[in-house]
């Protein structure tokens, strides 16, 4: 025994219990529904409704595409997933589908 230092004694009494398995599956689990409630869900319904949005194109409707042009669709491609837009009587330009981020109502173009 040191006269500075006190001696250090073992417990008797029994270890503490190693639970903990149960809280951290609820927690996962926790964890898991928050992700897919505030990430997933929301991501897929937007690709959902893009997706839709491109089946449903067709000519004559006016979009805003990805870059900021305002045109009206004069031509669609189904198998290249292309469409032709007139951006005014003289410009045409090709895109893709999935470039097109909203189909704007009739007589936009005119407003603009």
């Amino acid at each position: 025994m040191s006269l500075f230092i006190a001696n250090a004694h073992a417990s008797t009494a029994g270890a503490a219990p190693a639970g903990g398995g149960y809280e951290m599956l609820i927690m996962l689990a926790i964890f898991g529904l928050v992700f897919y409630f505030l990430i997933y869900r929301p991501q897929a319904k937007r690709v959902k409704e893009h997706k839709n949005l491109m089946s449903a194109l067709a000519k004559g409707d006016e979009v805003l595409t990805q870059g900021g042009m305002v045109g009206k669709i004069t031509k669609v491609s189904e198998d290249k997933d292309f469409v032709l837009i007139s951006l005014n009587d003289q410009t045409e330009v090709t895109v893709q589908k999935s470039a097109i981020s909203a189909v704007l109502p009739k007589g936009t173009m005119k407003s603009l």
